[in-house]
């Protein structure tokens, strides 16, 4: 028996039935419902998509209510704890986790991109000494599309993957550049004989003249980072991505968009955010206090809640097993501390417990990224780097989808009806 919804127009007393796609409305099926011949018919309003379905999806499926993440069916906990990140963007990208032999063979694929036109290098010189990491990733990105015109072809399915082969590799070179620049030392060359992490920290850290060896135990503290950054929905960057894209602008454009969007502190700088607050506080027995001011509204509290999650953010928890693990090889960060008895307090004070208010993912990962050596500026481009899979992989799924569109909502009118212009006086 076919699902449907009977609505009734009280205006007109008429009653409409429409049938429920997937537990859905199709919002067009209420342009049917209209007053008189010449109305527009009704439309959904919905600020921020707070409760709209742009599109179908089977990248990443999310319950926030228990707090359940899952990449193409793979409980994120299972990923972290046994995949590295490249085997993760194989599977976003071509839907299923490569064997030993595909595995070799696709990091082969990344990495030998890892190089950038020498151009970019200059491009990069050309900033000021101090300019934002994140500003340079996104022109920086943006600037490949005049390398590779051949991106533009965007509906072509091998132009497509070669695209994503390249702004896998490349992106990580970017960011090591720009981090470099603005410690005014020079670029250090990607090694593709090293793993997805390890050449990245390589290229960051690596001195002229010395050989770099990556701490395995830091580096997999990365990988598994990256991996929980690799996709999350439809967040804001993946929908300026899907948005751009739908214009059928290259890959490369695209990326800067959601690169751009990633760039506020409602999104990818949450977590240095954190850190602010962190320094803030001080110390431990700073805590009470600052959490009765977030209760009174004179402050925020920094990395809890969530627009999906109203459970435990499942990143969280990984990122807090992991932090154990990078603070034996650097040395606990005192932030820790702090951030220990504000999640302690927050979790059993019932005026965040009413509020759902759980740790996400921002809330532990600056404190992780401070201890492996990256300053906060860094820490939305290290955002950036794996969400590129994500990127990619709800960029080609919605130019595969027939029913996409060039993205194009609509609006309330609430301006001036109309008015006319007043003919100007005659001079003498």
């Amino acid at each position: 028996m076919e699902e449907t919804l009977t609505v009734v127009d009280n205006r007109t007393n008429t009653t409409y039935t429409f049938p429920l796609f997937k537990g859905c409305v199709r919002t067009m099926d209420l342009r049917k419902i209209k007053t008189s011949a010449d109305d527009f018919g009704v439309m959904g309003y919905d600020p921020a998509f707070m409760n709209t379905a742009s599109c179908q999806s089977s990248i990443t499926y999310i319950d926030g209510d228990k707090g359940i993440l899952r990449y193409r069916g793979y409980p994120i906990e299972e990923l972290a704890e046994n995949c590295s990140f490249l085997e993760v963007a194989h599977l976003l990208l071509r839907y299923e986790l490569p064997n030993e032999e595909q595995l070799k063979g696709w990091t082969r694929e990344v990495m030998e991109h890892a190089f950038v036109p020498e151009n970019i290098k200059k491009l990069i010189d050309g900033f000021h000494y101090d300019a934002h990491p994140m500003g340079m990733l996104i022109s920086t990105v943006a600037a490949l599309s005049t390398f590779y015109p051949d991106s533009r072809n965007v509906r072509d399915p091998e132009v497509r993957k070669m695209q994503m082969r390249r702004l896998l590799g490349k992106l990580p070179t970017l960011a090591a550049y720009s981090y470099r620049y603005r410690r005014g030392l020079p670029y250090a060359d990607p090694d593709p004989d090293l793993g997805f992490a390890e050449n990245f920290m390589a290229m960051l850290w690596k001195q002229p003249g010395k050989e770099y060896k990556p701490n395995p135990v830091l580096a997999r503290a990365l990988d598994v980072l990256f991996i929980l950054h690799a996709d999350h929905e439809q967040n804001c960057s993946a929908n300026a991505m899907r948005a751009v894209g739908s214009s059928q602008a290259d890959p490369f454009v695209s990326t800067a968009a959601a690169a751009a969007a990633l760039s506020g502190p409602l999104h990818g700088g949450a977590n240095e955010e954190v850190l602010r607050m962190l320094d803030e506080i001080g110390t431990k027995d700073h805590v009470p206090a600052y959490v009765q001011s977030c209760k009174d509204g004179h402050k925020r509290l920094m990395g809890f809640g969530h627009r999906v999650y109203k459970n435990y953010d499942p990143r969280a928890k990984i990122i807090k097993r992991i932090a154990d693990q990078v603070f034996e090889v650097t040395g606990k960060n005192k932030k820790i501390e702090i951030a220990l008895e504000l999640e302690k307090i927050a979790l059993e004070d019932e005026y965040f417990v009413k509020r759902k208010l759980y740790p996400n993912v921002d809330f532990y990962s600056g404190i992780i990224y401070e201890a492996l050596g990256f300053e906060p500026v860094m820490f939305t481009v290290l955002f950036a780097l794996p969400r590129m899979a994500g990127w990619l992989a709800q960029w080609a799924e919605m130019l595969e989808d027939p029913e996409q569109k060039i993205a194009r909502p609509r609006q309330i009118y609430t301006g001036v009806w109309e008015r006319h212009l007043t003919p100007k006086r005659q001079t003498a």
